[in-house]
C-alpha cells in the first residue's frame, strides 16, 4: 500500500503508462475492442474495484455475455448501442449505464463513431459467460 496518490495523464483517450490490452482470448465473440485498466490493477491492491476504459472502433462490439457481478459504465466518447437483456438502447457521451449481475449485455459501436466508456467492476469477480445470439 502507498501513502501517495497519483495522477495518470490522458491524451486522446490513452492514459500514459497504462498498457492497451487485448480485450478477450476468442476474437470470434467480439470485434475491434481495446481496453486499459486505469485504477485497481497491479500496484493498487488497496482498491476493491477496477476502473477500466474500453474503446470500440466503428463496426466493433464487445462479447454478448453475462456474469454475476454488476457494472457501472460511463460513456465518455462517441455513440453506439447497448444491449441489456432483451432491450436495445442508443447511447452517447455522458450517458451512464447500469448493468446488474446476471443480465446479458453487449456494447456496439454501430453509429459510425468510436465508442469509448469507463467501466467500474469488482476487483474479484466471476468469469463472463458468452450468450448465443446474432452478433450483428
Amino acid at each position: 500500500m502507498t501513502d501517495r496518490g497519483k495522477v495518470i495523464r490522458c491524451r486522446d483517450f490513452r492514459w500514459r503508462g497504462v498498457p492497451v490490452r487485448v480485450y478477450k482470448d476468442d476474437p470470434h465473440l467480439y470485434r475491434n475492442v481495446a481496453q486499459q485498466v486505469l485504477l485497481g490493477g497491479v500496484g493498487q491492491p488497496d482498491l476493491n474495484f477496477e476502473t477500466r476504459y474500453f474503446e470500440i472502433q466503428p463496426g466493433g462490439r464487445t462479447t454478448l455475455e453475462r456474469h454475476g457481478h454488476p457494472h457501472a459504465v460511463v460513456v465518455i466518447q462517441g455513440e453506439g448501442t447497448v444491449v441489456l437483456g432483451s432491450a436495445t438502447e442508443g447511447i452517447q457521451a455522458h450517458d451512464c449505464v447500469y448493468v446488474p449481475g446476471g443480465l446479458a449485455h453487449q456494447f456496439r459501436a454501430d453509429r459510425g463513431t468510436v465508442l469509448g466508456f469507463l467501466c467500474v467492476v469488482d476487483r474479484e469477480r466471476d468469469a463472463p459467460r458468452p450468450v448465443e445470439a446474432d452478433p450483428r
